[in-house]
């Protein structure tokens, strides 16, 4: 009986234990807790949250830092994000400043099909607290034409629409790790190759486009400011994409980067992904998708 007792002590313990929806670990893997991060994150000149683009954990993490940010850092805050595309900056300053609705905005501007449910808080969060959202990305139809040619085509556009791209000529170094693995593997979805793409055309494509994130977030930092960007992860991977753009500019900004992986279990963070970034948020693999 005693026996029989115990035992069932151990598997009820078994089942009600906790089930994690992340877990954050430092570089070198080691645990750590989010206020850690948050406290780190205060310290630092640019924080670049590398997310997983359709996982409701790595949106709703990215509102609660924005908001403990805001809770030290205040007017010193800004916000700005892959998602925007920086010929949208004036609806979305317009929708900021309470001139137009969000209506116009999400009509008129290129908008993500999930910003809804994952961006849209982090813009209405800006909108309450008088907070400055940085429109980051290249216009997707430029980064595009980079993909189809070379970068040599952007020489061709006139000086109204440079603007909105990072100085030219843009040096792009195609031996990082980043850039090697995009053209082995054919980019995010491995699709390229099957459609006959230059893949260091399409490594330049995606070059351009941290180049310009890096370009904005510098034109609209100062010193004493946090900047939060939001960002795919493979575009701060490893301290390179957006982070070598920003070195290369400015070598003394204090950068804190996290990147965001799926893993069976998070009690553990997988060797391939230490060093990954200052900070990784390990979330189990099964986790509920957006889209």
């Amino acid at each position: 009986m005693r026996n029989f007792i115990l035992a069932t002590f151990f598997l009820c313990c078994a089942f009600t234990s906790d089930k994690k929806a992340y877990q954050l670990f430092n570089q070198k893997g080691k645990l750590v807790e989010y206020e850690q991060v948050v406290t780190d994150a205060l310290e630092a000149d640019i924080v670049l949250f590398g997310e997983l683009h359709n996982n409701p954990i790595c949106h709703w993490l990215e509102l609660q830092l924005l908001k403990d940010l805001h809770t030290k850092k205040k007017d010193k805050l800004i916000l700005g994000a892959e998602m925007f595309e920086a010929d949208d900056q004036v609806v979305l300053d317009e929708y900021l400043q309470k001139k137009i609705t969000s209506r116009h905005l999400e009509t008129e501007s290129k908008l993500w099909n999930n910003y809804a449910t994952d961006y849209k808080p982090l813009v209405e969060f800006a909108l309450a607290n008088n907070l400055p959202f940085v429109a980051t990305n290249i216009p997707r139809r430029y980064a595009s034409m980079v993909a189809k040619s070379d970068l040599t085509v952007l020489d061709s556009l006139g000086n109204d629409v440079k603007k909105w791209i990072a100085p030219l000529p843009i040096e792009v170094d195609l031996n990082l790790p980043g850039y090697k693995k995009m053209m082995n593997t054919g980019g995010e979805s491995g699709m390229a190759h099957g459609h006959g793409m230059n893949m260091g055309n399409l490594a330049k494509a995606q070059a351009i486009k941290d180049a310009t994130m890096a370009h904005f977030i510098l034109s609209n930092w100062q010193s004493g400011q946090t900047f939060l960007h939001v960002n795919g992860s493979y575009h701060s991977d490893n301290f390179e994409g957006i982070v070598w753009y920003l070195k290369k500019q400015n070598p003394q900004l204090k950068i804190l980067t996290i990147a965001s992986v799926e893993q069976p279990e998070v009690t553990k963070l997988q060797d391939k992904s230490q060093n990954l970034a200052t900070y990784v948020l390990a979330i189990p693999s099964d986790m509920t998708k957006t889209y």
